[in-house]
């Protein structure tokens, strides 16, 4: 806290234990807690709500103002959860009046250059990376991984324990548990390497391959998939997950993969 190289405003609250490097500038209306590294040349302003043990990496701006025309001062926030990893230059802006908050949550790894605009959510475990970015009010849920130079349009939702592959155009919703890749962005098959690595058996894969053979391989609409899904297979939570998902869905869901002629 004693840096004589950062500036500090007094209305800031920041943990005792909290380590912030020189050239570093916090803004009032800001908390930051316990174990938490700031290091040099990071700007965090107003509505800052940063959790215990993050890192923040040099040249990162956090809780800037929108980047959206419609925003008009409202008081908003950027809340950031526990044991989040920000590297460089990374910027994620706070909300506006839609969500009046941007939420990252806990466990998640920013990579360098990523942006996360207003009004976003992110789930827990997350991890996204190199140069991803995130329109405004994305829904993100947990264990997602965005490989590099992946860009999500407004608006779009992508579902817990989804991978999409680096340098993706994601302009539609990403059901959980799937693998999603090419372009236009589809589905290629589910996220068993990362269902394994969260303890998921290989009966509990299978059950979830099957319901996406139906979603996907069968030649039915969604009405006709889920009308199948629920009439067909047994109803557990990651089925009843999937079903409220696309039922959910505002901009509809990506679609399989076809290879041209």
């Amino acid at each position: 806290m004693n840096q004589p190289l950062a500036y500090v405003h007094p209305g800031a609250k920041i943990a005792k234990n909290v380590v912030i490097e020189p050239f570093t500038t916090i803004y009032n209306n800001v908390t930051i807690g316990e174990g938490t590294w700031i290091g040099s040349n990071v700007t965090i302003m107003e509505g800052a709500r940063i959790g215990k043990n993050c890192n923040i990496f040099p040249g990162s701006v956090i809780s800037a103002v929108p980047q959206d025309l419609k925003y008009n001062d409202e008081e908003t926030t950027v809340e950031i959860g526990d044991n989040v990893t920000i590297r460089e230059c990374v910027t994620i802006n706070r909300g506006t009046a839609d969500r009046m908050k941007t939420v990252i949550g806990n466990n998640c790894l920013i990579m360098a250059y990523c942006h996360i605009a207003h009004d976003c959510v992110v789930g827990n475990n997350c991890i996204f990376s190199n140069n991803s970015t995130l329109a405004g009010h994305i829904t993100i849920g947990d264990y997602v991984v965005l490989a590099g130079m992946t860009a999500v349009h407004q608006f779009v939702s992508v579902g817990n324990h989804a991978f999409v592959t680096g340098g993706s155009l994601v302009r539609k919703d990403v059901p959980p548990f799937v693998k999603a890749a090419r372009e236009p962005l589809s589905y290629v098959g589910i996220n068993s390497v990362g269902l394994r690595r969260r303890g998921y058996s290989t009966e509990k894969i299978r059950e979830i391959q099957n319901i996406y053979r139906i979603l996907y391989q069968k030649n039915y609409n969604n009405t006709q998939a889920t009308e199948i899904m629920e009439a067909e297979m047994e109803a557990t939570p990651e089925r009843d997950e999937i079903l409220q998902f696309i039922k959910d869905s505002q901009r509809g869901i990506m679609k399989g993969y076809f290879k041209a002629n």
